[in-house]
Parts: C-alpha cells; sequence; structure tokens
C-alpha cells in the first residue's frame, strides 16, 4: 500500500513522458514533411495531395484501432503496434524519391500515425480521472513537447539539411516506443464496471446500439458539422504555413520559431480553461473561438514578412487553445466513457480526417492558382461560417429550452469532466 503515492505518481510521468515525445513526430508531420516533399522536387499541388491522403487514410485507421482498443480492453499494446509500424514505414519513407512511391508509403505511414493522439488523449483522460486530476495536466506535456521539438527541429534542420527530417523521425519514433513499455493500460470500462466514486452505482446500460444512438443525436451531429467547417480553416492554415514562411525567404529556424509560438501561447489557455472554463458554456466558447480563427487568417492574408506570420501564430492561444480544450469538455459530457475511444477517434475523424482531405486536396489546388492572400481569405469565410453555426445552436437552445440545462447523454459520473487539481 505504500507504493501506491509513488507509482500513482510514476504512472502519470511515464504519459506526460510519452505525450511529449510523440509531439516530436506531429512537428516533423504536419510541418516539415511538406518542406522534405518540397526538397524532394514536389509542386504545391503535389504536397497538398501529399497532406490530404493522411486524412483520407485516418477515417479508417482512427476508427479501426480505437475500436480495437475498447473491444480489447487495451491502449498500451496498441500504442506499441503503431509506433511499431511508423517506424518501418519511415525507414522506407528515408529511401522514397518518386512521388508515386512516396504517396504509397506515406499512406502506410499515416495508417499508424494519427490513431496515436485520440488514443494517447484517451489515456490520459482515463488516468486523470484514476486520480482525481484534470487530463490538461497530462495532455499539456503535448503542448510542451510540440513547442520543444518545433525550436530545437528547425535549428537542427537548419545546419544538417531539410534531407534529415526522416532521421530526426526515427530517432522520435524510437525514443516513443521505449516510454511506451512504461506506460501504465487503462482498465477497460464496461457498463457493469463498477463506478469507484460510488460503489454501489454502476455505469448505467446503453441502449442496444449505443454507438448509433449518440451519432444520431442532433446536438452531436450539429457539434460535429461546425466542427467539420471550422476544421477547414484551421488544416489549410497548417498545411501551408511553412510553405508559406519558405515563400517569404524564412530559414527553418525561423519556422522553428513560428511553431514554438503557437504551442507556448497554447499552454497558458489550457490552464485558464481547465480551472474556470466550466464557468462558460461550451457553444458561445467556441463560437469565439471561431471568430478569433477568422481574425487569424485574415492578418494571415495580409502578411508579407516572417516577423508577422510568427506574431500572428500567437493566436493560437485564442482560436485552438480555446477550440480544443472545450471542444473535449463537451465531448466527455455527452459520450459514454466506455466509448471514449472511439468517440475521441469520430471527433479526430471530423477534425483531422474529413477537413484535412479536403483542405489539403482543394488548399493545393487554391494557394497555387490564387495565390496566398485568397486561400487564407477563403480560411477566414469557414471560420465565420462556424461560428455562425456554434452561435446559432446556442440561441435556437436558449430560445426553445430558456430553462431547462442540457442533458448528456447516459454517463456515469467518470464520463464528466474532472474537476482540476493542478
Amino acid at each position: 500500500m505504500k507504493e501506491y503515492p509513488h507509482s500513482s505518481y510514476s504512472d502519470q510521468n511515464w504519459l506526460r513522458a510519452f505525450m511529449f515525445t510523440i509531439f516530436g513526430t506531429s512537428v516533423l508531420a504536419v510541418s516539415y514533411f511538406p518542406l522534405f516533399y518540397r526538397h524532394l522536387g514536389f509542386s504545391n499541388s503535389q504536397v497538398g495531395l501529399l497532406y490530404s491522403l493522411g486524412p483520407l487514410i485516418s477515417i479508417l485507421s482512427n476508427l479501426f484501432w480505437s475500436m480495437i482498443s475498447d473491444r480489447l480492453g487495451t491502449i498500451k499494446k496498441i500504442m506499441m503496434i503503431l509506433l511499431g509500424g511508423q517506424l518501418i514505414s519511415v525507414l522506407l519513407l528515408s529511401k522514397a524519391t518518386e512521388f508515386t512511391s512516396v504517396m504509397l508509403i506515406l499512406s502506410f505511414f499515416y495508417f499508424f500515425y494519427y490513431p496515436v493522439f485520440p488514443l494517447a488523449d484517451t489515456m490520459a483522460i482515463k488516468t486523470a480521472q484514476k486520480h482525481g486530476r484534470n487530463f490538461i495536466s497530462i495532455r499539456v506535456f503535448g503542448s510542451l513537447g510540440y513547442a520543444f521539438f518545433a525550436l530545437t527541429i528547425g535549428y537542427i534542420l537548419r545546419a544538417l539539411g531539410t534531407s534529415w527530417s526522416m532521421t530526426l523521425c526515427l530517432i522520435i519514433i524510437i525514443t516513443a516506443l521505449i516510454i511506451t513499455w512504461w506506460l501504465q493500460d487503462v482498465k477497460k470500462i464496461t457498463p457493469d464496471t463498477p463506478n469507484k466514486r460510488n460503489a454501489n452505482s454502476q455505469v448505467p446500460k446503453p441502449k442496444e446500439n449505443g454507438l448509433r444512438e449518440i451519432l444520431f443525436q442532433k446536438e452531436v451531429l450539429w457539434f460535429f458539422s461546425c466542427v467539420f467547417v471550422l476544421a477547414l480553416g484551421h488544416r489549410m492554415n497548417e498545411a501551408f504555413l511553412t510553405v508559406s514562411l519558405k515563400e517569404m525567404g524564412a530559414g527553418d529556424e525561423l519556422i522553428g520559431w513560428a511553431l514554438l509560438t503557437s504551442a507556448l501561447s497554447e499552454i497558458p489557455v489550457f490552464f485558464a480553461l481547465s480551472k474556470y472554463g466550466d464557468r462558460f458554456k461550451e457553444l458561445p466558447l467556441l463560437a469565439f473561438a471561431s471568430l478569433m480563427y477568422a481574425v487569424r487568417f485574415i492578418l494571415m492574408s495580409w502578411a508579407d514578412h516572417p516577423g508577422s506570420v510568427i506574431a500572428i501564430q500567437a493566436m493560437h492561444s485564442v482560436t485552438f487553445g480555446i477550440y480544443y480544450v472545450t471542444a473535449v469538455r463537451y465531448i466527455s459530457r455527452i459520450i459514454p466513457d466506455h466509448l471514449r475511444a472511439t468517440g475521441l477517434a469520430i471527433f479526430t475523424v471530423v477534425w483531422s480526417s474529413a477537413a484535412g482531405l479536403l483542405s489539403g486536396t482543394f488548399g493545393g489546388i487554391i494557394f497555387e492558382e490564387s495565390g496566398r492572400s485568397f486561400f487564407y481569405t477563403v480560411a477566414m469565410i469557414f471560420s465565420l461560417a462556424a461560428c455562425a453555426g456554434f452561435l446559432g445552436k446556442h440561441a435556437l437552445d436558449s430560445g426553445i429550452h430558456p430553462t431547462i440545462q442540457h442533458t448528456p447523454l447516459e454517463t456515469d459520473e467518470t464520463s464528466q469532466p474532472p474537476k482540476i487539481t493542478l
């Protein structure tokens, strides 16, 4: 019994270290892979197509691996398989130079890359609940990792060249795979699992097609629709931020500073919302984040110097920072705990996969044919549409049910976002 506090401290810290490390892969895959493709001589349209390939593959892979995780009741073993697949694919990718072979191998990589993040979030949520903490106290280490790797990778590639991108990716994946050995797997939650907060309570049995019942809720569909529209603008910026900076004459180290600025800016917002966010309704917060996205993108359409872009990146705090914490809180409230991994996978499919597919494909064409200014104007329009959607739903709820508070779907106490003890 005396060992419990140490093991409690240890399992959270190994998970924090894991979060820190896997976001190094995210820095490379999202921000430096496009530069690597340009280094190989690919056009903007080809870069956009390769970017959209990942979201297309992840529509299947996120649901596939998350449903297996829910069914088998293990995240740790799935993580090991995913990281092993990433390792093999990056080894192959480092040798490929032709567009067709890169596309084929990259498909293999993305099948194992995308599911890591919703599964890691699921593990963070469940581990935080077990210890009575908020998952942001674990997830924030992903932001710290992103900030660290964004800056260091920029300087390393500045010194060694863009061709070292795959070597750095291999080192990060191997490190994450080693850390996985010490992760503590989360216990499978079923409808018959007793609630630890109340020994006499149980997770209510869901309806026969529980997941289908959730997905066909009007509130959930409206939410995911707005998320999808907002994600179109976000993913357009994500895919072509580094390309835009390169066109302005920025070096890899300045790209690293731009990514560092965005990653660091979201951290205080994460902590502030994890502590005070429950004082505000989710839909107005999401509408505000969408509006800030619109402001961010119109400023990007006007920017003509790398320094301006770095300053604009600080708006990541009031865009993605507010959006992410609020959206996860919303999802945690309406999706039962025993379907958490699958629910977050669906959210990832909408936010990353479906939106990334369209934004990468058509965004590359818009960027190449109409230029950066019009490209970001389109992203702004998507953000304003999402803002209108979130506000419209909030106004509709307030007008029709002025005295009725939102009631989550059938869940137990553990499916609610836990109180913070940072």
